[in-house]
C-alpha cells in the first residue's frame, strides 16, 4: 500500500515540486501554455532574418523553425501564422534602425548636424548588419505586411521625418509630397551603404558624400 502510494504521488508530482490531489488537477498543470522565452522569441526573429536572406519571403516555417533551434509547433507559440511573424519582424527591424538612428541625438543641434547624426548612424547600422537591412528591405516590398504595421513603423520614424520636413520647408522640395522626399533620401542611402560595403576602405568619404547629395537635393 505504502508503495502504491509513494507511486500515485510521484506521479501527480509536478517538476517544480507542486503536488496536485487528483487526476483532473494533474491534466490541467500538465497541459497548462508554458511561459513564453524571450530567448526563443528572439532567436526565431533572428533565424528568420538569415532564412530570408537566404531564400526569400516563401522559405517555409519548418526551415526558420529548424534554424532556431525549435520545433516547428513552438515557433507558432510566439507567432500565430507567417504572416504574423513576418510583420512582427518588420517591425522590430524598423525600430531597431530608428533607435539606432537616432541614438544620442541633440535636439537642440542646428538642423544640418542632425541629420547628418542621423544619417551617420543610419549608414553604419546598415552596413553592420547587413542581414537586418536586406531583410528590412524585402519585408517593405511585401504585400504581407499590413497597413496597419507599415503604419507602426513610421511612428518609429517620426523623429526623422520631422526634422526632414522642417529641412526641407525653404528648398526645393518644399512643394514635393513627403513619401517623394523619402523616396529620395532612401534611394541615396541606399546607393551611398551599397559603397561603403563594396568599398570599406573608403566607407567615411562614400558616408559624408551621400549625405552632401542628400542635403544639396532636400536645401
Amino acid at each position: 500500500m505504502i508503495t502504491l502510494l509513494a507511486t500515485v504521488q510521484s506521479f501527480l508530482t509536478q517538476p517544480d515540486g507542486r503536488i496536485v490531489d487528483c487526476l483532473d488537477a494533474y491534466l490541467y498543470y500538465g497541459f497548462m501554455p508554458r511561459p513564453k522565452s524571450d530567448e526563443k522569441r528572439s532567436a526565431i526573429l533572428e533565424a528568420a532574418t538569415r532564412i530570408i536572406v537566404a531564400q526569400g519571403l516563401s522559405a517555409p516555417t519548418a526551415g526558420i523553425a529548424k534554424e532556431a533551434g525549435v520545433a516547428n509547433g513552438s515557433l507558432f507559440t510566439y507567432f500565430e501564422t507567417k504572416t504574423d511573424l513576418f510583420n512582427q519582424l518588420y517591425l522590430e527591424l524598423k525600430t531597431e534602425m530608428a533607435s539606432a538612428a537616432m541614438k544620442d541625438l541633440r535636439t537642440g543641434a542646428e538642423p544640418r548636424e542632425q541629420l547628418l547624426h542621423l544619417w551617420q548612424h543610419w549608414m553604419k547600422w546598415a552596413v553592420s548588419y547587413p542581414e537586418k537591412r536586406r531583410a528590412l528591405a524585402q519585408l517593405g516590398v511585401s504585400d504581407e505586411i499590413t497597413p496597419e504595421t507599415r503604419a507602426a513603423g513610421h511612428k518609429t520614424m517620426a523623429g526623422v521625418a520631422g526634422l526632414l520636413e522642417h529641412i526641407r520647408a525653404s528648398g526645393p522640395m518644399r512643394k514635393a509630397p513627403m513619401g517623394f522626399v523619402v523616396a529620395i533620401m532612401n534611394s541615396v542611402a541606399e546607393a551611398t551603404i551599397d559603397f561603403m560595403t563594396q568599398d570599406s576602405s573608403h566607407a567615411r568619404k562614400h558616408c559624408k558624400e551621400g549625405f552632401e547629395a542628400l542635403w544639396r537635393v532636400v536645401v
